[in-house]
């Protein structure tokens, strides 16, 4: 673990330049507003280590797929989220000396995210050659309320000297992706010019083999230049090379002069704008935030911010770095995603990085969508199901090629656009309980807001087309006299090619069961809305129906009667039965052990039994859950950022309190102290809504029963008492609980009737309870 980030309660702070780690500080500094992200690069020239990103929602390349050697069904290509023009960038020369931190002396440093207000701040004292000293104070954000364009505040202070600055502002697009399958650069250049204080610059992806849409990226900007404050008069001398666009300033600055540098910057991208109408879009984009200047976007920029966490706040007395990790990982799932926009989704490493490509996994439905729904409106949430619905058509096209038939749809593992793209066949092939997932999002969000519209229609069609698959994918063992389902990967990546993997088979039963249920109640409730289903999908009511009642009946699920645990899959006990301790030195084994050596142990990378039974607690008792816990978590390295939370809100659900609080902070710091020494390539966003889980639904008991919202919290040890905001079904509730007694303030004008423990409470509009 790296324990270099100072604790704060709003900010991420670190102290002193630590050049070793920088790669790590620019993710976790990293800006973003849902349209657009960048991480936390310096803004002058920096040769020392650096990932420099820039990234724009919904605009990748469809990269060739690197292997050896080829499968059928094999996606062509890997889908790569872009690096895309730099738009940050502002040389700086004193003199003839170019400001560089790497080769500079660094007296003083200080890099802060301010989360509340999602501002990145920069404060530095440095010694240039001959001992001249210079102040830089850099200020910036990605606008929350313009959101397609972000303003640089850049300040520099010679302390004991006079001299010539030169300033460049420029518009980089020779930029490549760091895990580029072939090194090569996926953009061209279309158009570039540059005006007084000004420079444009779109970009198209390259030709692609693959039908992949070609897109385009307008980056333009402005910049203004003041010495103490006041406007002074300069020339800025255009430079055009390939793929970038800047313009040149020299200032005289004198010993104590502040010279400072406002610059604008704007991406706009042919996914919302016609290619013909994107430099002039650009034009007034720019021109209009420039006219409004740094101080008065930011201060939009703030009230947007302020909005969102009057929504999402959670509050923690008595644990700095708990209250600093909650909110971190509060803060980079506000600003990756907003729901604008249904046609975007949640990519793994946001805008932070470019590993794992694709804009969504099974992360979003599994672990993003309970976030959403309680701290957003519900529409964000329900785009996120959209998301799917509209991507139907690519997910049976994806079952086709693979060997499925009749309207099997079969989701993809990684996607841009509905088509798979993930380049790890046994990913690809076998983990297909990710289909799971997607019918458990639409049961979640139903039973979460109470609106049915979804599944009633769109949902249903989904929820069809996965059943389908379920039951092409099952076939009947003689031998067993049961249903199997061989050759799958589950949750637990460390196990590849196994059969009857517990939670997949048990997560393809429920969904079969589920799309049963709503079947049946849309008969009943709405038989004409039926048969529009029924036709649009070419459905088969009573043998389709019936073969998938068989299933449900007759599905194997591995289970050890001795130890009476479930078994995360057919063979699991032949395996030497070993605990994390017995391997203490070896961790992580991903980084040490060959993967045949991995493959053949007994360890678990993440939550898979225990996966299930989180996501269907009401099916089994609470001593079942405690018993599998207890087998499978001290096997369980937690090598998935996804893993901890999981972990945490069982271990809360069955008493053992100390091991919740172990996983909340694992998962709450796993960035922050990268556990995992893989922080300087990104964030894990998508587990970051678990560490909101482990919270709201682990201390806090979250549920929701029977139409009810239930609450049943407790206070860890380490904490005096937390609070945290929550959206039900048209209500808002701000929930206090102490150490003695549990506070729920409606902040809404809809009354509510919610479950806290056994005890059933009704809470007026605006009115509060405290038990």
């Amino acid at each position: 673990m790296k324990n270099y980030i100072t604790h704060d309660e709003w900010c991420i702070v670190e102290n002193g330049f630590h050049a070793e780690y920088n790669e790590i500080t620019e993710s976790l500094m990293s800006l973003g507003n849902g349209r657009m992200g960048q991480r936390g690069n310096f803004e002058e020239h920096y040769s020392g280590k650096s990932l420099p990103g820039n990234y724009v929602a919904g605009v990748y390349f469809p990269d060739k797929t690197r292997v050896g050697w080829w499968k059928n069904g094999y996606p062509n290509y890997f889908a790569k989220v872009l690096n895309a023009c730099n738009w940050i960038g502002i040389d700086i020369k004193i003199g003839e000396e170019v400001l560089d931190l790497n080769m500079c002396e660094i007296e003083t440093f200080s890099r802060v995210l301010n989360m509340k207000e999602g501002v990145l701040e920069r404060i530095a004292t440095v010694k240039l050659a001959e001992g001249r000293r210079i102040k830089i104070h850099s200020k910036r954000f990605c606008s929350m309320a313009d959101d397609e364009s972000g303003a640089i505040s850049y300040k520099l202070t010679p302390l004991n000297f006079s001299d010539n600055v030169t300033i460049t502002p420029y518009l980089d697009g020779n930029i490549r992706n760091r895990d580029s399958n072939y090194d090569e650069s996926f953009w061209n250049e279309v158009h570039k010019e540059t005006g007084f204080s000004q420079g444009y610059l779109i970009l198209e992806t390259k030709q692609n083999p693959y039908g992949v849409e070609l897109f385009q990226v307008a980056t333009g900007m402005s910049f203004d230049i003041k010495l103490n404050g006041l406007k002074t008069e300069y020339q800025s001398l255009p430079v055009k090379i390939d793929k970038y666009v800047a313009g040149t300033v020299k200032v005289e600055v004198k010993e104590g002069q502040e010279l400072s540098v406002y610059k604008y910057g704007v991406n706009l991208s042919s996914t919302n704008y016609p290619k013909e109408k994107l430099l002039e879009e650009c034009k007034a984009y720019v021109a209009r935030i420039a006219e409004e200047g740094f101080d008065r976007l930011l201060e939009t920029h703030i009230q947007a911010w302020a909005e969102k966490w009057e929504r999402n706040d959670i509050t923690i007395e008595g644990n700095i770095a708990a209250q600093q990790g909650i909110r971190f990982n509060i803060f980079h799932l506000g600003q990756t995603y907003t729901g604008e926009d249904e046609r975007l989704n949640i990519g793994p490493k946001g805008f932070t990085g470019e590993k794992y490509g694709g804009s969504t996994y099974w992360d979003t439905e599994a672990y993003c969508i309970p976030f959403y729904l309680s701290t957003a409106e519900q529409k964000v949430a329900r785009n996120l199901l959209v998301y799917r619905y509209k991507q139907l058509d690519k997910a049976i096209e994806n079952a086709e090629k693979l060997g499925f038939t009749d309207g099997a749809a079969l989701y993809p593992m990684v996607t841009m656009n509905g088509e798979e793209c993930h380049n790890e066949w046994e990913i690809t092939f076998e983990e297909i309980h990710r289909n799971g997932a997607i019918a458990y999002a639409i049961y979640d969000y139903t039973r979460y807001t109470g609106d049915d519209s979804y599944v009633n229609d769109e949902g249903l069609e989904v929820l069809i087309g996965i059943s389908r698959f379920w039951k092409q994918r099952i076939n009947w063992s003689k031998e067993k006299g049961q249903y199997v389902m061989l050759g799958v990967t589950g949750p637990n990546e460390y196990e590849n090619n196994v059969n009857n993997n517990w939670y997949t088979n048990y997560i393809a039963c429920w969904t079969l069961r589920y799309t049963l249920e709503i079947i049946g109640k849309l008969w009943t409730q709405d038989s004409r809305k039926l048969n529009e289903i029924i036709i649009r999908t070419n459905f088969s009511l009573n043998s389709e129906m019936e073969s998938w009642k068989h299933i449900v009946e007759n599905m194997h699920f591995p289970y050890d009667e001795k130890r009476k645990v479930y078994l995360q899959q057919q063979g699991f006990l032949d395996k030497e039965i070993l605990t994390v301790d017995d391997i203490a030195g070896e961790r992580p084994i991903n980084q040490n052990w060959s993967w045949d050596r991995i493959l053949r142990s007994c360890f678990i990378k993440q939550a898979d039994v225990l996966q299930g039974l989180y996501f269907f607690e009401d099916e089994f008792q609470t001593e079942e859950i405690k018993r599998n816990f207890e087998f499978y978590e001290p096997m369980t390295v937690h090598e998935s950022s996804l893993s901890p939370c999981v972990h945490a809100i069982l271990a809360a659900k069955i008493g053992l309190k100390d091991k919740a609080y172990e996983m909340y902070v694992r998962t709450a710091r796993l960035d922050l102290d990268d556990y995992n020494n893989d922080t300087e390539d990104g964030l894990h966003i998508t587990s970051m809504a678990g560490t909101w889980m482990s919270i709201v639904k682990g201390f806090a008991g979250q549920r929701v029963k029977d139409g009810m919202l239930v609450l049943n919290p407790y206070v860890p040890e380490q904490w005096n008492s937390y609070s945290f905001r929550i959206g039900f079904q048209g209500a808002g509730l701000l929930v206090s609980v102490s150490k003695t007694d549990v506070s729920i303030q409606n902040t809404s004008g809809k009354s509510l009737t919610i479950l806290l423990g056994n005890q059933r409470l009704f809470i007026d509009a605006f009115g509060s309870v405290r038990v």
